[in-house]
């Protein structure tokens, strides 16, 4: 990984995407700008404010999504985190995360950007931050079993149309 290829990676995914809503268009913008402050914005030590790499996870069928009782969070969410060493691309990093939380061989990735958010946090660098996540679409196999991690205090297939009410994942 470089913080060249990353940031590359996420300018041009950004640049690439065509929102449907004016909010949608608003935060690619303001991501945009973002990526044009921070050269090493991707990266976990850019304590104002970094990438993250995000997976919505689908079941084959597309009539459910994965979801992770994030333990800091304590909400269900949408798998993904940091973009670490090895990880070349944004994508690579969301699949790669995708794999690890989820406990799913032969995940695929669609390698267009699915979507957008921004969460303040504090994450693992003990301080308040930002996450800026780049959102995509992944669906699993048919007949997958996830597998927890100890990075979930949960972790369930949910219907689209039954998620949690306090669940924040984007459903398109």
């Amino acid at each position: 990984m470089t913080a060249e290829s990353l940031h590359a990676s996420a300018t041009g995914l950004l640049t690439a995407w065509r929102p449907d809503s004016g909010a949608d268009a608003s935060l690619r913008e303001a991501i945009l700008a973002f990526l044009g402050s921070a050269p090493r914005g991707c990266l976990r030590e850019h304590v104002p404010g970094h990438i993250t790499a995000s997976a919505v996870v689908f079941s084959d069928d597309g009539r459910e999504v994965l979801l992770t009782l994030h333990p800091r969070v304590g909400r269900w969410i949408q798998l993904g985190g940091h973009c670490e060493p090895g990880d070349d691309t944004v994508a690579a990093a969301a699949l790669r995360e995708a794999t690890e939380e989820s406990g799913i061989p032969g995940l695929r990735l669609e390698p267009d950007l699915y979507g957008a958010q921004a969460h303040p946090i504090t994450c693992s660098l003990g301080a308040p931050t930002r996450h800026l996540d780049l959102l995509f679409r992944i669906t699993a196999p048919p007949g997958a079993v996830p597998v927890r991690s100890v990075e979930s205090a949960d972790l369930r297939w949910w219907p689209i149309d039954g998620l949690p009410a306090d669940a924040d994942v984007l459903i398109r």
